[in-house]
């Protein structure tokens, strides 16, 4: 008897972990789930050039202090874009 109940209950469980799955993969193909993944991938592509210019300024300003020479401009317009967003 506990042996039915034990099969009964992982096979409900599994039907349910599988339709929950099913209507996840069914949403990202529609039109608007296909639209939420271009935003996400978007703001990934953004941040990521974010970081990148935000480390290609630090590195220029450390290189210019080793060599003695003024700041750079590039991170003066990277603070200056950061405030107008």
């Amino acid at each position: 008897m506990k042996g039915r109940t034990l099969w009964f209950l992982v096979g409900a469980g599994a039907g349910v972990y599988t339709s929950i799955k099913a209507r996840r993969l069914a949403y990202r193909l529609t039109p608007a789930g296909l639209a939420d993944q271009a935003a996400a991938l978007g703001a990934g592509v953004q941040a990521f050039g974010d970081e990148v210019r935000a480390g290609m300024a630090e590195r220029e300003t450390q290189i210019a202090e080793e060599l003695g020479l003024p700041a750079p401009r590039t991170q003066q317009m990277i603070e200056q874009r950061g405030t107008t967003r």
